[in-house]
């Protein structure tokens, strides 16, 4: 079954393996109790930014943990999407799948840099490899899905343009045919 698997899905699968379980838990953290949710070692770079340089109130802490949860849920909500669009062979021979995978890669993609950029301003260097590690991920493989995207496009591209072209009929040299 996975023989004819496109790279990308299968590091798409992988990404989902990890993304899922390990953002739904820092997420609902947060849901359970937003200021220590937030303080956990998942949300520290953020969570240390926001509280050395943005002059926020507990309401307003606790409505930036909130949202980051919620980024956190739709990231992998969205790569759960990806792994139950990918289940058909249809969807997945396609590339049907790729739409979900991408706006997970995307807005992980923002949301691990955010957090690579907040813990690098406060210093925090375990929370600086988590973020950095996690954002090395999810930007390789939205560069190899658009390198197979492009490739599948050109591919069909030229398929169809080698069909839409007539074909050449060639003249003889002699005058008399």
């Amino acid at each position: 079954m996975s023989k004819d698997w496109r790279i990308s899905t299968f590091n798409g699968v992988l990404l989902a393996s990890y993304f899922i379980p390990s953002w739904t838990i820092s997420a609902m953290k947060i849901w359970v109790s937003p200021i220590r949710g937030l303080y956990d070692r998942t949300n520290i770079g953020p969570a240390m930014y926001v509280s050395d340089f943005v002059n926020l109130s507990a309401l307003g802490t606790t409505r930036f943990a909130w949202m980051l949860a919620l980024g956190k849920i739709m990231v992998a909500a969205f790569f759960m999407v990806f792994l139950l669009l990918i289940i058909r062979e249809s969807i997945r021979k396609k590339g049907s799948s790729d739409e979900a995978l991408g706006f997970a890669l995307g807005l992980g993609a923002f949301i691990s840099m955010a957090s690579l950029i907040a813990a690098s301003k406060v210093g925090e260097q375990a929370a600086l490899h988590l973020h950095a590690s996690e954002a090395l991920l999810l930007l390789g493989a939205t560069i190899l899905l658009i390198i197979e995207n492009d490739q599948k496009v050109a591919t069909s591209a030229a398929d169809a343009g080698a069909a839409d072209m007539p074909q050449q009929v060639y003249l003889s040299s002699s005058p008399s045919s």
